[in-house]
């Protein structure tokens, strides 16, 4: 039993570490919280759960679709929110996104309703792995697979392409990095559009596993606020790692406690942490 609560723990915390990771981008380029980004998520999810129930798209059909919608949104929130207020005090950008998140909730509420809605068959439902005593669900396996696969994706294209060394420089010294001839307005837009990539993934991952509803992204935002922080700024393994742990800890929580506890026991670490570690487990 034990065994099977840390292998749960662990699949979920892949997922988060994924949604985690696109708000680290962000967060560690331009120093803004985007408090807009569980919401791009539960956009990908509504975006798949109408793919399936109008035209019969498997969510893994419907995938490039949601994550293109999200990196398409994610860099118009940059060209008409973020870039008004990028040179403004903190607090704006802030306030900015945080208004911009209550626009899009009550949208979707306003034009789908606060139902509980769920896609339904797909390829992968009910399909299940046994290996020993422990029982591995096909779609938790493969939504974890796909945002460790995303999460290395990410973290190569970052370390090894020259457009990744460009948001390096940029995340460092903007000024710099114009003057060695960045184009910092792309950066900042393309950033924007692979945060959006990480949430379409991860919201298509997990749409055929939970159920979609106008609030489904805000607890995954505010968890990713608190794996970012965990992790260090910026860092993007530290998120893979941090939300590993915040898996695990509503894991073994959840199963020990109650569930009623295992939120509470992640914002708890967290607060450990930042005791001892002001910059994160993986911060510098």
């Amino acid at each position: 039993m034990f065994l099977q609560i840390l292998l749960t723990g662990v699949l979920i915390g892949s997922v988060y570490s994924l949604v985690a990771v696109g708000l680290t981008l962000v967060w560690g380029l331009m120093d803004i919280i985007n408090f807009a980004h569980g919401d791009l998520m539960m956009i990908s999810m509504y975006t798949v759960f109408w793919l399936y129930t109008l035209l019969n798209f498997d969510p893994f059909v419907s995938l490039p679709i949601a994550a293109g919608l999200t990196a398409l949104l994610g860099i118009l929130i940059y060209k008409f929110v973020i870039k008004r207020v990028v040179n403004a005090p903190g607090l704006m950008a802030l306030l900015a996104t945080f208004g911009l998140s209550l626009f899009i909730r009550n949208l979707a509420q306003f034009l789908w309703s606060p139902n509980y809605r769920f896609v339904g068959e797909s390829i992968l439902s009910g399909k299940r792995i046994l290996l020993a005593d422990l029982v591995i669900g096909l779609p938790q396996l493969v939504a974890a697979l796909g945002s460790i696969a995303m999460t290395l994706l990410i973290a190569l294209f970052i370390k090894r392409t020259k457009t990744g060394k460009a948001i390096q420089a940029t995340a460092q010294s903007r000024d710099i990095a114009e003057l060695m001839g960045v184009n910092t307005e792309k950066i900042y837009a393309l950033t924007f559009a692979l945060s959006g990539i990480c949430v379409g993934v991860a919201g298509t991952l997990l749409s055929g596993i939970f159920p979609v509803y106008p609030e489904s992204g805000a607890m995954y935002g505010l968890l990713a606020f608190v794996i970012v922080a965990l992790g260090g700024f910026g860092n993007i393994w530290g998120a893979f790692y941090a939300g590993i742990l915040i898996g695990l800890t509503e894991a073994l929580g959840g199963f020990y406690l109650g569930t009623q506890f295992k939120y509470a026991l992640a914002f708890l670490i967290y607060l450990l942490v930042l005791q001892f570690r002001p910059k994160g487990l993986f911060g510098w």
